[in-house]
């Protein structure tokens, strides 16, 4: 499968849609950063990776690690409308024993290859799916995303640096760079400085994108299957809660779901018609 961009960005409305529906449903979960990543993610699973809907455990295929589990809506919305999983299935999150948990579960949804929970866990596990597939001679590439607060975490600076100690070139990050953190802005947390250069330095290939330019983000994506030597990662720009207006920039839908009228107004802008 593979879409042009103005496709992309159409399949991207659409699971923005479900990522509001879900949480709104449930009365809890992650909006914010699920609208996030929600672009890229779709670029990446529509047109980048090798996967089989109906084998979603086939070996050799490309794994996909969220290392911000807690934003699972935009994965399990990406999820649904490739077919890994049905629209009725994210009906089920965070209902206890449903497909859809609250962070993504390897063990209840087909399609999700880690399961999330603490944070800063994800390059490491996805540095060693990279070296397990280097050592079965496997085509397969690992890709792992990452949330700018998460990596004030000091085991992503020790994967990072292993990586590069390995020359893992089948391992590819994208940073989700919203800004926006579960207390508040980032910046008022934990001052990162220039995140750019702290990669740089530790011996990855770095490119910065709008993470919300459809024509970027497949510009990006590029940038990372075609740098093989080592690990690549892409720094994404990108606007928390992107797409619903009083989401936009707001550390309060960070981890918050929508009321009843705001549920009707997120619908509204995202263009969707609910009886």
């Amino acid at each position: 499968m593979s879409m042009s961009s103005h496709e992309l960005k159409e399949f991207a409305r659409k699971c923005r849609v479900e990522i509001i529906k879900m949480v709104h449903r449930a009365q809890a979960g992650h909006p914010g950063g699920s609208l996030s990543e929600v672009d890229l993610i779709t670029a990446l699973y529509v047109n980048h990776m090798r996967i089989k809907t109906d084998q979603p455990d086939w070996p050799d295929r490309d794994r996909f690690v969220l290392s911000k589990g807690h934003a699972s809506p935009g994965m399990y919305a990406v999820l649904a409308e490739m077919g890994f999983i049905t629209k009725q299935d994210l009906e089920s999150y965070r209902v206890l024993g449903g497909v859809c948990q609250g962070h993504v579960d390897m063990k209840w949804c087909p399609g999700v290859d880690f399961s999330a929970g603490s944070l800063g866990m994800g390059l490491s596990f996805g540095m060693g799916c990279a070296i397990s597939g280097r050592l079965e001679n496997s085509q397969r590439r690992v890709f792992v995303m990452l949330g700018d607060g998460e990596i004030q975490e000091g085991s992503v600076w020790e994967a990072a640096m292993a990586a590069r100690h390995h020359e893992l070139g089948n391992l590819k990050v994208i940073l989700d760079r919203n800004r926006i953190q579960n207390d508040d802005f980032c910046e008022e947390q934990m001052r990162m400085f220039d995140i750019p250069a702290k990669w740089k330095s530790f011996g990855w290939s770095v490119k910065e994108i709008d993470g919300h330019d459809m024509d970027q983000i497949l510009e990006g994506l590029d940038f990372l299957v075609n740098n093989n030597d080592g690990p690549a990662i892409i720094i994404a720009n990108t606007i928390k809660g992107k797409g619903i207006s009083y989401m936009e920039d707001n550390p309060a839908f960070h981890g918050a779901a929508p009321n009843d009228e705001q549920f009707a107004i997120a619908m509204a802008e995202l263009g969707e018609v609910v009886n």
